[in-house]
């Protein structure tokens, strides 16, 4: 994300949201595509990377998502994963609405009246949606695969599409993207996926049988 956004979000009082995903920075823009869907212009996704050991889903959340594990890091326990999902477009309208309406009650800026957002800040108003759009998916992988965050600057998410290319002429519509991040596994969720269910034995079976007497 680039600074610019930050910025008018300090002006208009706005933060994002504490989440377990933070966003960092990715320096090389995604070419644009030609194709459009819902007068989207969707930034090209990165290519998926070789290798890695594709998770099985624990739920029926992102139906069109997918997740690799690329190896362990240098940490004990902590693994890397690389996921491709879709931002929900209904969910990104809903932020842009939330963050627009917060932004009105702090909005001051000169030539405009208080309380107006200038046509200049509109996109940024939109990036930011979309940029928290992708940080809540990001979070919803985790009970997807089971998968735990890291605290602090270890759970950081990075997009590897960029977000002002991704926002692009963007109206409405989900938004595909690829992402990595450092993660754990869910122990307690896997034991339990893994656990064979218990079979009865022909032994084990009790049968009531009621005597009928003729």
């Amino acid at each position: 994300m680039k600074s610019s956004i930050p910025t008018l979000l300090s002006v208009i009082g706005l933060s994002v949201h504490a989440t377990a995903f933070t966003t960092i920075p990715q320096l090389q823009s995604a070419a644009l595509s030609s194709s459009s869907c819902t007068l989207l212009r969707a930034a090209e996704l990165k290519p998926e990377p070789e290798g890695g050991e594709e998770l099985t889903k624990m739920s029926s959340s992102l139906p069109d998502s997918r997740m690799k594990n690329m190896g362990p890091d240098e940490e004990e326990g902590v693994y890397n994963f690389w996921l491709t999902a879709k931002a929900d477009g209904e969910k990104i309208k809903k932020l842009r609405v939330q963050t627009e309406k917060e932004a009105s009650k702090n909005a001051n800026f000169p030539g405009f009246r208080k309380g107006q957002i200038p046509p200049w800040a509109q996109p940024q108003m939109t990036r930011f949606a979309v940029q928290e759009a992708i940080i809540k998916t990001c979070e919803e992988s985790l009970e997807a695969y089971g998968l735990e965050s890291l605290s602090g600057s270890a759970g950081e998410v990075t997009v590897n599409e960029d977000i002002k290319d991704i926002c692009q002429g963007y109206k409405s519509g989900d938004i595909p993207f690829t992402a990595t991040y450092r993660g754990k596994f869910d122990s307690a969720v896997h034991a339990a996926m893994e656990s064979p269910a218990e079979e009865q034995s022909p032994e084990d079976v009790v049968l009531d049988v009621e005597a009928v007497s003729e």
